[in-house]
């Protein structure tokens, strides 16, 4: 198994996404001093007597009303299970061991004055495999993912409940089982581990890495798509994108470019072809998908910033023993990213199904009506056009921006909010209804090529057609349709058919 080395601050989106994937992950113990500096200077701090907010004081609206001494560490305790208020099915696991992992290394750097011994129960329980039961509603990404968070930090009292292997147990069991003890909170602890933009940015992250592959193999779907139509590689020259200048545009047309040559399918219509120009699901697929590729980029930037940043509030800065009060639990940046992400999935998939109508449309491809050797008696991939049609119908409702969309709460004390949570937890499904209709264009387009036998296409179109048939033969009369769109599905999702053209293809991140 991958081990990645946590590094408080210093985290690639290549640990980020090994660790989505399963990777076991320790912490870098380089990371002790400050966090005992940091947790030094909360007790620093309360002997002056002030009131400093979060640490002896209420929380949101309640800011003014101070807490005694003695009721410190119920408050911590209070404000963990009064914020653990979510909603919804639970959130996958995946993408909850990454929200923990997110929340270590925000804790690690010593700014949130939280102890080592808090750390190690984390740290702890995602090397035994304990993931908190966390519902997937409840955050609008500002004061933070209050609810989400809480519902880790309750676990880890021993409230709620935890996912061990496919069993979901009492959190105070999970805990003895693993033979680790509840945490009694310290002052500030309860605060910092439910306040931040950990859960928004784990399901942002997740969807970029989800994006990453659905992106790759598009651009093979597409060049077989344009191989099935007998379409053209001109569009792709270097030349006409090198005066545009952008550069996803650019890095998109040379992969194009290079997916197709050799092709004998190609060379077989070089010449005395009497169409002029192919449709612009074809030819602009450097332009969109180059465009995508620029905003799956910058978004990616965006997010791997936000991961090693520290989001908590208050803040703390042992060297002046002061702790801050500021906004950086505001996840703007993350509803942004996750609306770029959302924008281009949905772009993903809806010129991947524009391919796909005129694939199955004889006037414009060419080839038979719905890719059927007998149309009439057979329908062919007539009703797969339409399901992938709703998907990307549904897509684009979803791609509505999240983040312009905000609503206050906390009587007001917290009157704008980013929504990130839900701009970003929608990422995963909507990556999945275009893996779908990518899905479906994978299997119409090599229907579509294999009626240009014997013409072969080129060495890395081949591969892929190759493996597709591997799992799915050739549809000569209606068959259910179903189990071969679920085995294309698969070849996408496991990057299997990204990887017959590796070398080819961009990297997103």
């Amino acid at each position: 198994m991958t081990q990645v080395l946590l590094i408080p601050g210093a985290v690639s989106l290549a640990d980020w996404r090994a660790i989505y994937r399963g990777a076991a992950l320790s912490l870098d113990p380089s990371c002790a001093p400050k966090v005992a500096a940091s947790a030094a200077a909360i007790a620093r701090i309360l002997a002056k007597g002030e009131p400093v907010y979060g640490i002896n004081t209420g929380f949101g609206k309640l800011a003014s009303v101070r807490i005694a001494d003695e009721d410190l560490a119920v408050l911590q305790r209070n404000i963990v299970l009064s914020h653990a208020a979510g909603t919804g099915a639970p959130s996958p696991v995946p993408v909850i061991r990454l929200m923990m992992a997110l929340k270590l290394a925000s804790l690690a750097q010593g700014a949130s004055g939280v102890r080592r011994e808090t750390l190690a129960l984390l740290e702890a329980m995602l090397a035994k495999g304990l993931t908190p039961v966390v519902p997937c509603q409840g955050s609008v990404g500002a004061s933070g993912d209050l609810a989400p968070l809480s519902h880790m930090a309750a676990t880890m009292i021993g409230v709620g409940e935890i996912f061990v292997g496919d069993a979901r147990l009492p959190a105070i069991e999970a805990l003895e089982r693993a033979g680790l003890a509840p945490l009694e909170l310290g002052p500030k602890e309860g605060l910092a581990l439910l306040n931040g933009t950990q859960f928004s940015t784990a399901n942002a992250l997740a969807g970029l890495f989800e994006t990453e592959l659905l992106f790759r193999s598009a651009l093979i779907t597409g060049a077989l798509s344009t191989e099935a139509a007998k379409g053209s590689d001109t569009p792709f020259d270097p030349r006409i994108h090198a005066l545009r200048r952008h550069r996803g545009q650019i890095e998109v047309a040379d992969a194009l470019r290079a997916l197709m040559a050799g092709s004998a399918i190609r060379a077989s219509h070089v010449e005395n072809d009497a169409r002029v120009q192919d449709p612009y699901c074809l030819r602009c697929q450097p332009q969109v998908m180059g465009a995508a590729l620029d905003v799956l980029r910058q978004a990616a930037t965006t997010l791997e910033i936000e991961a090693n940043g520290v989001s908590d509030n208050p803040l703390i800065f042992p060297e002046a023993d002061e702790a801050l009060s500021g906004g950086n639990f505001h996840a703007e940046p993350v509803a942004f990213a996750a609306d770029m992400i959302a924008m281009a999935v949905c772009e993903i998939g809806s010129i991947a199904e524009r391919r796909l109508a005129m694939l199955i449309d004889p006037a414009l491809s060419g080839l038979p009506a719905f890719l059927t050797p007998r149309p009439g008696l057979n329908s062919g991939f007539m009703i797969p056009q339409v399901t992938a049609a709703a998907l990307v119908s549904e897509n684009k409702q979803r791609a509505f921006p999240a983040s312009v969309d905000s609503i206050p709460t906390s009587a007001n004390q917290e009157d704008h909010v980013s929504m990130a949570a839900h701009g970003a937890r929608r990422l995963m499904e909507m990556a999945e209804n275009a893996t779908a209709v990518l899905g479906i264009e994978l299997l119409a387009a090599v229907q579509g090529m294999e009626f240009h036998a014997p013409l072969a296409s080129s060495g890395a179109l081949e591969a892929a057609r190759t493996l597709l048939r591997t799992q799915v033969p050739a549809l000569a009369d209606d068959r259910h349709f179903h189990p071969d769109m679920e085995a294309a599905n698969a070849l996408i999702r496991s990057g299997a058919l990204a990887a017959v053209a590796d070398t080819l293809l961009p990297e997103v991140s």
